[in-house]
């Protein structure tokens, strides 16, 4: 199976799982899955959250998915608990397909490495 159809596929697995344990069913977005990576990676799942710690939180995902990459490394965390992150190396200047393709990637990787698809 070509390398573009297996990312396809586990994409597909992974909307589906989050889709219906999140969302009654429904297809999530990217920027969904993002935000429960986020929400993920702070621990604080039972939370309400301002529409500022919203952005925080998809910052924080972005971060985390993107780290094993080289792009970002983990930092700290504060003393509220959210988790901060260092730079490593800008972001290469991808078109918006493009920036989609690599989140889909990194959000497979993670999502294979917690053991929620195969």
């Amino acid at each position: 199976m070509a390398r573009d159809e297996v990312l396809k596929n586990r994409w597909e697995q992974v909307v589906k799982t989050l889709g219906d344990r999140f969302a009654d069913g429904e297809v999530l977005d990217l920027d969904a899955v993002i935000y429960l990576v986020g929400i993920q990676e702070l621990g604080q799942l039972h939370r309400k959250f301002r529409k500022d710690d919203k952005i925080d939180l998809m910052h924080i995902a972005i971060c985390r998915l993107l780290e094993p990459y080289g792009y970002y490394s983990f930092d700290y965390f504060d003393e509220e608990g959210w988790p901060h992150y260092r730079i490593e190396e800008q972001l290469p200047s991808l078109k918006a397909g493009e920036q989609s393709v690599l989140m889909k990637e990194a959000i497979v990787h993670y999502f294979l490495e917690k053991e929620v698809i195969e």
